[in-house]
């Protein structure tokens, strides 16, 4: 079974219809965040390192226009639909969270958390519908969205390269290691975001006078 599943992956990395799946999948989970775009990146990256197809450089140069391009396309809805398709999320899911940090960290650190928001589950297009919806510039919008893009393929990309170079005899193991280590990062950023979420514990006036 093992051995037909690796058949069909080296076969469908090998194909040239790879880049258009990797340009295609990423631009989907753009604004469709149901899209496993950073599993299909990964595991070319595994595949590049383990067999050489596909070409390194080419699957983070087309996972980063596809990222781009849904980025702007999430932008886009945001800003035509007026922050609608926001209000109609449901309150207390997990989306609406996602939802409520966006419009949180668009306040306190603009543009920059478009690049954070790619590591995030459903943060980035959270955070690119609220760009859209509160008309945030495009022409600061579109550097940030390209760095967050290139940093992202850059990213996910070596992540399944080094599973790749621990397992080049066995390139399902390297998937298994590269997917890993791209949950083990997800898990903390979320971590360390929780934490800073964490309201800060208040001083009562009368106390802290008398402390002092």
């Amino acid at each position: 079974m093992s051995d037909a599943i690796l058949h069909f992956a080296q076969e469908l990395m090998s194909s040239w219809w790879i880049y258009l799946a990797l340009w295609g999948f990423a631009a989907l989970d753009g604004f469709f965040p149901a899209i496993p775009s950073e599993t299909l990146v990964v595991t070319a990256g595994v595949f590049a390192a383990s067999t050489g197809e596909p070409n390194l450089c080419l699957v983070i140069a087309v996972a980063a226009l596809g990222a781009f391009l849904g980025d702007h396309v999430s932008y886009v809805l945001g800003r035509g639909a007026g922050g609608r398709l926001l209000d109609r999320v449901k309150p207390g899911t997990r989306r609406s969270a996602a939802v409520l940090w966006a419009r949180t960290a668009l306040d306190e650190r603009g543009a920059l958390v478009l690049v954070v928001a790619r590591y995030i589950p459903g943060g980035r297009t959270a955070i690119t519908l609220t760009m859209g919806s509160v008309r945030y510039p495009l022409r600061r919008f579109t550097p940030f969205a390209g760095l967050a893009a290139i940093s992202w393929a850059v990213y996910c990309t070596l992540v399944g390269y080094l599973g790749g170079k621990a397992f080049e005899d066995n390139p399902l193991k390297g998937v298994v290691l590269g997917i890993g280590l791209a949950l083990a990062v997800t898990v903390i950023v979320e971590l360390v975001r929780h934490r800073q979420r964490k309201p800060q514990p208040q001083v009562e006036p009368d106390r802290e006078l008398a402390e002092r």
